[in-house]
């Protein structure tokens, strides 16, 4: 079922879903299947799966000379979401990233989430490789998110890249994008980030999943924003506790967002790592609380796969 169908299903009740990562590679599923089994009972109408672009080894031969290698640290997210669809009957939505793919492998992808039932993906432009200042973008492959939402969307329209393809079957995704209530970082302001946004909802964007937060005004203001502009896609808020006091400093830096004064105090008064959860855990579930007074649709929750916070969140407010 399409993301926009479940909402629609919910009646303006709020749901709980769950981002998951891909474990390492030579790592086997059964880490996604005990975190799933950990979330099931508060049934998420949909389980997002990320995409992790591809990195480099740098192996060194007899001669002294260092030879760059390309490897996918995480790879599987098109057999997880297959994996997650048919063990637990939840739906799963695969992250669509620009890095690391060319064109006719994101093409093929699609094909294959076609034919696995999958309806639902979120288009993302993806981080740069680790290393790289800048997103770099694979040759063959697209630049920026919009590029891979109109492949899409031309998918949907029974637009293939071969134009040589006769009676192509047309897809039938629900496509979701990234939303950034305080702004993109690579953006040189707010008002130039939100216009990309509203051209990727005119493009046929039908939902929007928001960059974590931990302020809730920043939320109301975005989706404020959204609808007095004419976006009237469901506006997912993206969550996640603060579990430790390193998160203070490597948050900020990683996801360029703010972190209220009043929590970075509460968060720096905290004598123990347990402590800290207990305090990222009180400021999460007061967030949770605010959002689904003011409507949210869905609470997203970035797990990192490791479901015990998440968890302990949602059972005090469900």
């Amino acid at each position: 079922m399409k993301i926009v169908d479940h909402i629609k299903n919910a009646k303006g009740k709020t749901s709980f879903s769950f981002e998951l990562l891909p474990p390492a590679k030579g790592q086997g599923i059964q880490s996604i299947f005990k975190t799933m089994d950990e979330l099931m009972e508060f049934k998420p109408p949909f389980i997002d799966v990320t995409y992790h672009r591809e990195d480099y080894l740098y192996k060194q031969h007899d001669s002294g000379l260092l030879e760059r290698v390309a490897y996918r640290k995480r790879p599987g997210t098109v057999a997880i979401c297959a994996a997650i669809m048919s063990k637990y009957k939840v739906d799963a939505v695969p992250h669509l990233i620009c890095g690391g793919f060319t064109k006719e492998e994101t093409e093929n992808a699609l094909i294959d989430l076609n034919f696995l039932g999958i309806d639902n993906v979120l288009v993302l432009r993806g981080d740069a490789r680790k290393g790289d200042a800048d997103f770099i973008p694979t040759p063959g492959g697209h630049a920026f998110a919009t590029d891979l939402l109109q492949q899409v969307v031309d998918m949907n329209e029974g637009k293939y890249l071969h134009e040589d393809i006769e009676s192509s079957a047309k897809t039938d995704f629900c496509i979701g994008v990234a939303g950034y209530p305080e702004k993109h970082f690579e953006a040189p302001n707010f008002n130039t980030d939100f216009k990309w946004l509203k051209k990727k909802v005119e493009m046929g964007a039908e939902f929007i999943v928001t960059q974590m937060f931990y302020n809730v005004d920043k939320y109301k203001e975005f989706v404020t924003k959204c609808r007095d502009n004419d976006i009237h896609v469901p506006i997912i808020p993206g969550l996640k506790p603060l579990t430790t006091k390193k998160q203070l400093i490597a948050l900020p830096k990683i996801f360029h967002l703010d972190i209220p004064e009043e929590l970075s105090e509460a968060v720096e008064s905290c004598k123990t790592n347990a402590d800290v959860r207990q305090v990222g855990e009180d400021w999460l579930v007061q967030q949770c609380k605010e959002l689904i007074e003011f409507g949210a649709p869905v609470l997203h929750f970035y797990t990192m796969s490791n479901p015990g916070p998440t968890k302990k969140i949602v059972e005090r407010l469900a």
